[in-house]
C-alpha cells in the first residue's frame, strides 16, 4: 500500500479483535522502528513489547483501564532512554555530560518518531493502532535516565470508521515565520474540528483535558516528580521526589523557619537547631531536608 494512502485513510483503534500477529509482521514492525532517524546516531530510545498477560493487565489499570491495551495483539512501550548511552559511554571510561534538559528533547523525539514508524508499518499492514500510557516507571523497573514515552497498541481492528478531522492546513503549515492566528482562525479550527466531538463541540474535548481542571493539570506534578526523579530535572539530583526545586523549597519551608543558601551548601533553620547541605543548591536543600526529618544522619 502506497504511503499517502495510509495516511489518508489511519484512524486510531479502540477495539481489536483477538488474534494474534503473525511472526513475519511482527518482524516487520520490530524492523520499522529502527530504521527511524536519530540525531548524531545516539538512538536516545528503547522499546518494551509487554507481552506478560498480568503486567498488560496492570499497564492497563495504570492508564485508566483501558481496555484496549489488554484487547490487542501486541503493546509496546516507548522509552525516552539516556541511560544506554551513560552506560556506553562508561564502558569506554567515559563519564556522560550534565545535559538533561537537551538529553529529554532528543530522547523523546527519537522514541516518538521511532514510535511512528511502528505505527505507520502496521497500519500498511491493515491492523489498527492506538497510543497513549501513563508513567510506568515503578511496574517496568526503569532506571534513571529512562523515561516512558507512548504506548502502542497494535492489533486487527475489530471497528470501522472514517478518518478523525485535522485542522485547516494554513493554521497549522507556516511560511517563512510563525503567524499569528485572529479569531476568524481559531472558529475555523473549531468548525473544522467538531467532527470530533459527538455533540459537534470540540470545545468539550478541549476543555476537559487542557483547561484549568482537566486531566492535564492533574498529571502535571506526577509527571515533573518522574522527570526529577529519572535525572531530567538540572536542578535536582537524580532521586529527587519533588516536581521542582521550587516545591522543594516550599516543602523545606513548610518544615523550617528559614533556608540558608550560600555557595556549595545549604543551612535549612529551624527554632533551636540548624541542619547542613552540601552541594549543588538543589542537592545541598534536599539533603539539609533529610536530616532534619531524621532520613540521614545529621554529622558527621
Amino acid at each position: 500500500m502506497e504511503l499517502l494512502d495510509v495516511l489518508a485513510r489511519r484512524r486510531s483503534v479502540r477495539r481489536f479483535k483477538p488474534l494474534p500477529l503473525p511472526e513475519e509482521d511482527l518482524e516487520k514492525l520490530l524492523f520499522a522502528l529502527q530504521r527511524a532517524p536519530t540525531d548524531a546516531s545516539a538512538q536516545l530510545y528503547s522499546a518494551i513489547r509487554v507481552r506478560d498477560p498480568r503486567l498488560r493487565d496492570e499497564v492497563a489499570r495504570l492508564s485508566g483501564d483501558q481496555e484496549h491495551i489488554r484487547q490487542a495483539a501486541e503493546f509496546f512501550l516507548f522509552l525516552a532512554d539516556v541511560h544506554r548511552l551513560e552506560r556506553l559511554l562508561a564502558h569506554r571510561g567515559q563519564r556522560m555530560a550534565f545535559w538533561p534538559r537537551t538529553a529529554l528533547h532528543f530522547a523523546i523525539l527519537d522514541a516518538g518518531i521511532a514510535a511512528s514508524y511502528l505505527a505507520l508499518t502496521a497500519e500498511a499492514l491493515g491492523y489498527g493502532v492506538l497510543n497513549g500510557v501513563e508513567t510506568l516507571t515503578d511496574l517496568l523497573g526503569l532506571p534513571p535516565g529512562v523515561l516512558p514515552v507512548v504506548g502502542l497498541a497494535v492489533g486487527v481492528p475489530d471497528e470501522e470508521g472514517p478518518p478523525r478531522p485535522r485542522l485547516p492546513r494554513r493554521l497549522v503549515v507556516h511560511e517563512d515565520r510563525y503567524r499569528p492566528y485572529a479569531a476568524e482562525d481559531l472558529e475555523e479550527a473549531y468548525r473544522a474540528m467538531a467532527p470530533y466531538s459527538r455533540v459537534g463541540d470540540w470545545n468539550r474535548v478541549l476543555r476537559r483535558y487542557f483547561a484549568e481542571g482537566g486531566t492535564m493539570e492533574a498529571r502535571e506534578k506526577p509527571y515533573g516528580k518522574v522527570l526529577s526523579r529519572q535525572g531530567f530535572d538540572p536542578d535536582l539530583p537524580k532521586g529527587a521526589p519533588f516536581y521542582s526545586l521550587g516545591a522543594l523549597l516550599e516543602e523545606a519551608l513548610a518544615e523550617a523557619r528559614g533556608v540558608l543558601f550560600r555557595k556549595g551548601e545549604v543551612w535549612l533553620e529551624e527554632e533551636a537547631r540548624a541542619f547542613r547541605g552540601e552541594g549543588r543548591p538543589g542537592e545541598a536543600l534536599l539533603m539539609a531536608l533529610r536530616k532534619a526529618r531524621g532520613e540521614v544522619p545529621d554529622w558527621p
